[in-house]
């Protein structure tokens, strides 16, 4: 938990404490239909029998809702709101608190040290977290704060000017930290009886800052760590190893987990990604997703709260439908999961890589593009070989341009077997005069690989937005496609946009259950990333007019060479005309039909989400982020 968290709660409990009222759960059998026991948090639960038991209020208040619209407390069109008439009173959050066991936090800033206006100011706290602000775990920790803020509006950033003005912005306004399933069931159950925002967070890692919303309640899943290793794991026809993780576990975690009992996972490239989280319910690719396919593909059940506040398992013979649109299709959708089951895979060794070259005496500004090209041209054979590379182009001034190679990440071959994978395009590199010193060291397992390749991520800028392509093979088919698809991302990275890209592939593995994952990630061979930026002092109507720009027109040039493709939803702009087919392709028509369903008086709510075009956040400053009211279109 971030500093001054737990205390935040701890205060918030005392404050709010009404004598008389306790926690709202009963114990439940461990046994569930997954195929493995409940974690022993999940059998806390919410059931008719504890509501039957709490006061006429207190069961308004968080009574179970049934499959059909009902009359909320929101405000006409839009949710409640602070300050709104009908907005929760001091008494009533009191209530929910003390139904929760003491769970609630009433969110302050993390910068809020900075601010003299606050009453957490303390200059050397804000000097510490000024340092260490573009750190993810210090977002991660934190009940509320996101890792991009520029999407929850940017109203509290650490500063030297401690008189300027820090809010709560776009911050969830209450958060509840979970510890088991009932706590869950409450906040749902409260948010929809009260026309409430509600928002999910894990670690907030998501490009779009889906996990704020101002004037929300926010459930904080972070801390559900719970792993267990299931050796002869049988269910949804799979029998063989596989791991229940609770939705707080991050990559790190699992990876570090998976080398201790002798297992490869299939998790996200960055250390503070949520596995279970918005990042597997996304799609979720991964260094192993050339070999394995993408994260989604790998669960087999899941244990969820749905929008009606009932905790039910959700697999291929439970609730298919379900099974099938949240595996891909969304977080912050259909329900809030709480555990994962996903089959893994024994050890696998692999082979790191890393180098760089550039433009300078001896290589022209052709030459190094003709390396450039050498390499994409490759992309085919290296990811049906089962490879996952992450590089950069950028340029570094005029006519200057550097490639980094960061890392090529060689899963299940050996150095020999990597160098010869490698030989003929290192060969073109040498005959083009472009001189480079490959690092390549060979691990034999998973986590000791990723480790040594991939850093842990920085964060936090509110000075850049990004947006990405999946371009598909059909694009290295022909001379022409080709040609242009290269031509492109030339002229992207020559304007002065950097390119960040992965070379790989996510087929579905044959044999396993489809889902709901975009059909582009089934075709790609480049999941293509680019930025741009401004500085502090930039005006919202300046930052608005480079924002659409840059989604118009440098991200248009991409789009023009692959109409028919998509984005990752999980790292995408924000502002991707026609998400619905970008983000979900042919699946978006059965997935809005499953939303309307599961969520029919729509509790949940996410930017590019499905159902999301239904509604629209009145921003303050006029940009694309969750700092305003969130009302019906």
């Amino acid at each position: 938990m971030a500093p001054g968290s737990l205390l935040k709660g701890i205060l918030l409990s005392a404050l709010l404490a009404t004598a008389g009222e306790a926690g709202a759960s009963q114990k439940v059998p461990v046994n569930s239909s997954a195929g493995a026991p409940l974690f022993e948090w999940e059998t806390t639960q919410l059931t008719d029998h504890a509501i039957a038991k709490l006061n006429r209020n207190q069961a308004a208040l968080v009574g179970f809702g049934d499959d059909t619209p009902n009359t909320t407390r929101s405000s006409g069109t839009c949710k409640t709101f602070p300050g709104d008439r009908q907005w929760p009173s001091h008494s009533t959050w009191s209530t929910l608190n003390n139904l929760l066991d003491g769970a609630l936090i009433k969110n302050v800033p993390l910068a809020a040290s900075c601010y003299s206006s606050w009453p957490q100011y303390d200059s050397n706290e804000c000097e510490k977290l000024t340092a260490q602000w573009t750190d993810s775990n210090i977002h991660a920790a934190d009940p509320a704060s996101v890792m991009w803020p520029l999407f929850e509006g940017r109203s509290c950033l650490p500063t030297a000017n401690a008189s300027s003005s820090c809010t709560i912005g776009g911050y969830s306004t209450y958060s509840v930290n979970v510890s088991n399933v009932a706590q869950i069931q409450l906040a749902v159950n409260f948010a929809r009886n009260e026309g409430i925002r509600l928002v999910v967070k894990n670690t907030g890692h998501d490009f779009n800052g889906k996990s704020s919303g101002a004037g929300a309640l926010g459930i904080w899943t972070h801390n559900l760590k719970d792993m267990e290793y299931l050796e002869n794991y049988h269910g949804s026809g799979y029998l063989g190893p596989a791991v229940k993780l609770g939705a707080g576990v991050q990559a790190h975690e699992v990876y570090e987990y998976a080398e201790k009992f002798g297992f490869t996972a299939v998790g996200g490239e960055g250390k503070t990604v949520g596995v279970a989280g918005g990042y597997v319910l996304g799609g979720g690719h991964s260094p192993t997703s050339s070999l394995l396919g993408l994260a989604a593909d790998q669960v087999l059940a899941l244990e969820v709260v749905l929008s009606n506040g009932r905790f039910v398992t959700v697999s291929k013979e439970s609730h298919p439908d379900l099974f099938w649109a949240l595996r891909g299709g969304g977080g912050g959708t259909y329900g809030i999961v709480t555990s994962i089951i996903s089959r893994v895979y024994p050890k696998v060794g692999v082979t790191v890589t890393t180098f760089n070259f550039s433009t300078g005496k001896n290589v022209s500004v052709e030459a190094f593009w003709a390396g450039v090209r050498s390499y994409l041209n490759r992309f085919p054979a290296h990811a049906d070989a089962g490879t996952y590379a992450y590089f950069w182009v950028m340029s570094t001034g005029p006519n200057a341009f550097t490639f980094l190679m960061n890392p090529f990440f060689a899963v299940n071959h050996t150095l020999s077997e990597y160098n010869a994978l490698v030989e003929p395009w290192y060969n073109e590199l040498h005959s083009l005069g472009i001189q480079f010193q490959p690092n390549s060291t060979y691990y034999d397992n998973f986590y000791d690989a990723w480790m040594s390749g991939f850093p842990l991520e920085t964060v936090a800028s509110s000075t850049m937005m990004t947006g990405s392509r999946l371009f598909p093979r059909s694009n290295w088919e022909t001379t022409e496609s080709f040609n242009n698809t290269f031509n492109a991302l030339r002229s992207t990275v020559t304007a002065g946009f950097p390119l960040l890209a992965f070379n790989m592939k996510a087929e579905l593995p044959a044999g396993f259950t489809p889902n709901s994952a975009n059909p582009a990630f089934r075709q790609t061979l480049m999941h293509a990333i680019t930025s741009t930026s401004w500085t502090n002092t930039t005006s919202n109507t300046a930052i608005k007019a480079k924002m659409d720009h840059f989604t118009n027109d440098i991200l248009g040039k991409w789009r023009a060479v692959c109409p028919d493709a998509g984005a990752y939803m999980s790292e995408s702009d924000i502002q991707e005309p026609q998400f619905q087919q970008s983000f979900y392709g042919s699946n978006y028509k059965r997935l809005y039909q499953l939303k309307k369903r599961y969520d029919p008086t729509s509790l949940f709510y996410a930017p590019t989400g499905v159902g999301s075009e239904d509604w629209t956040v009145k921003s303050i400053d006029g940009l694309p982020d969750q700092n305003g009211r969130l009302c019906r279109v």
